[in-house]
């Protein structure tokens, strides 16, 4: 820089620079101080945009001059990002090098294969009754005569909320039926408690016929006075002799 024939100098002499004018010829010292040990077209985020300024790619910072940028990349937010930028690339290269493992697991483990569904089974329901007990219930019969090998039927009760077929109704529950590979169907029923005491609720399996049973009796809220001798099988539980429930 240019001293000369500022106040306070001699003829001849430098003067005496002031505090900006001092950062200003730092910084432009480091700027090319830097760009000779620093290869900025090797830096992946540094990119120079339509406008002729430089942006950060890891920050997105905007650039007046390359000086500004070099500086910024010295600064406590750019080490940071790159910091973080390391750690996660640490992570993922961990990870890719755990695939190998995890799909050699993923091998090992059986796929479960899925049936293409043939329609619905058919069925038979008939209203019951207890002789004794004059409790009201249903009884199912449904027909799977092409069923998978080694598949047994499977019922369940289901809420009138946990469906999203038709509009809610605490009125009603609703029974279904699967087995592979016919379609899952089900049955509206009254939402009353279902009586599950020895005789009143029963399944059944016939692998000959290949029919699936199941009866159930509602609870009733009035008492009921059983005899003395009532010690008889079901006489609504045909399979009550010898069957698996």
């Amino acid at each position: 820089m240019d001293y000369q024939n500022r106040a306070g100098s001699k003829p001849g002499s430098a003067g005496v620079a002031g505090g900006s004018e001092t950062n200003v010829n730092r910084r432009e010292r480091q700027r090319k101080l830097a760009l000779e040990v620093i290869d900025l077209a090797k830096d992946p985020y540094f990119m120079k945009n339509h406008l002729g300024s430089y942006e950060c790619k890891l920050c997105l910072t905007l650039h007046n001059n390359e000086g500004s940028y070099l500086a910024h990349t010295q600064g406590k937010k750019h080490q940071t990002n790159l910091a973080r930028r390391a750690a996660r690339d640490a992570q993922e290269n961990s990870q890719n090098q755990n695939l190998p493992l995890q799909n050699s697991l993923a091998n090992k483990v059986q796929i479960k294969k899925i049936a293409v569904k043939i329609g619905r089974p058919g069925y038979k329901v008939t209203k019951v009754r207890d002789q004794i007990t004059k409790q009201l219930g249903l009884l199912f019969q449904i027909q799977y005569p092409e069923i998978a090998e080694n598949v047994i039927p499977r019922y369940r009760f289901m809420s009138a909320y946990e469906q999203h077929i038709e509009a809610p109704n605490k009125q009603h529950q609703y029974l279904l039926f699967a087995a592979e590979p016919y379609e899952t169907i089900a049955f509206k029923v009254q939402s009353k408690e279902i009586d599950k005491l020895e005789g009143k609720f029963w399944t059944h399996w016939d692998t000959d016929s290949k029919q699936y049973s199941l009866q159930f009796l509602f609870k009733t809220d009035r008492p009921v006075v059983q005899p003395t001798n009532y010690n008889i099988p079901n006489p609504l539980n045909p399979y009550a002799n010898g069957a698996q429930k």
